[in-house]
């Protein structure tokens, strides 16, 4: 092997070492967090947030709760993860086992997580797919798990409409991701196309997926309570009712949403144009919605005049 060759390899390992390092470190503190909550009684569910590989404080989250609930299977199935590396149950798996399911629909994203060393030291099943309704429930079911500890949903799509189709799936726990700019108690999500695509739907890329009151609206019929959400206002977290505890309660909608402090709207260019919350339902404005209660049809504009107020 001529020696720039070599000597690339071996800093591309001495690269790989620093991760798995760095990851063993994270771990170990997220173990400490974690146990620093055990003993701790906060107000809400956002209260116990921190981070070790999820996007906000969902990992914090996740472990007050499976340390609270009784949940016999240790199982997850995530969808939406790209390359699993940023993910809600990524700490879950590599701290305390759990068996998993993971879907995302970028053949890059699944081949860059499968030669990650975590892939062959847990027991994780990754494929490639987009997600539709008509295909989600033939999809889960080759995970091989007859229940499901925790199901996670965030498409940045028509997640309201794939989670729908999964009548018959009664995870202990379920965690979605809803749009803070349709506001807390609308009940809207965008209409149905089997082909959605973010940035195709709409170029500020802010217009996806569904309100929280129409996550709540859904869950509720299936048995679910929502027992809050992250501090990001982000992630919703529900769970099945005969599960729940003193310590594991419901919580309302006023109480868990939250104006979302991240700014990534983008112009027809691409670029982001940062602007606050209150500033972002204008420029989706014109945008379809469909209520999920009667199956009637709004714009987003609708939201203001129906007295659904913009957070922030």
């Amino acid at each position: 092997m001529p020696t720039s060759i070599a000597s690339a390899w071996r800093h591309l390992r001495s690269i790989g070492l620093l991760q798995r390092n760095l990851d063993e470190v994270r771990i170990n503190q997220g173990r400490i967090l974690a146990e620093l909550n055990r003993s701790a009684r906060r107000e809400t569910l956002a209260d116990y947030e921190f981070k070790v590989f999820s996007q906000w404080g969902e990992d914090g989250i996740i472990q007050h709760l499976i340390a609270n609930l009784d949940i016999p299977d240790r199982t997850f199935v995530e969808f939406g993860v790209e390359d699993f590396s940023e993910s809600n149950c990524r700490f879950l798996m590599m701290k305390d086992n759990w068996r998993g399911f993971v879907i995302d629909g970028s053949e890059k994203n699944i081949a860059r997580l499968r030669s990650g060393s975590y892939f062959w030291k847990h027991d994780l099943r990754a494929i490639n797919a987009f997600i539709t309704r008509e295909n989600i429930a033939e999809l889960i079911a080759t995970s091989g798990f007859d229940e499901i500890g925790i199901l996670s949903v965030d498409i940045d799509g028509v997640d309201w409409h794939v989670l729908a189709a999964l009548e018959h799936l009664r995870p202990a726990i379920l965690i979605v991701e809803y749009n803070g700019v349709f506001g807390p108690t609308a009940t809207v999500t965008v209409p149905y196309d089997a082909a959605f695509f973010r940035t195709s739907a709409h170029h500020s890329n802010i217009y996806y997926g569904a309100s929280l009151g129409a996550f709540d609206w859904l869950a509720r019929r299936r048995g679910y309570s929502l027992v809050g959400g992250n501090s990001a206002g982000s992630n919703a977290f529900f769970v099945r009712d005969d599960l729940l505890n003193d310590v594991v309660r419901p919580a309302s909608i006023g109480a868990t949403f939250r104006p979302t402090p991240f700014r990534e709207a983008r112009d027809r260019s691409g670029a982001l144009t940062f602007p606050r919350e209150s500033e972002r339902r204008a420029i989706i404005a014109d945008m379809p919605l469909e209520d999920v209660t009667n199956g009637s049809m709004l714009t987003v504009a609708d939201l203001d005049r129906i007295g659904e107020a913009p957070a922030g």
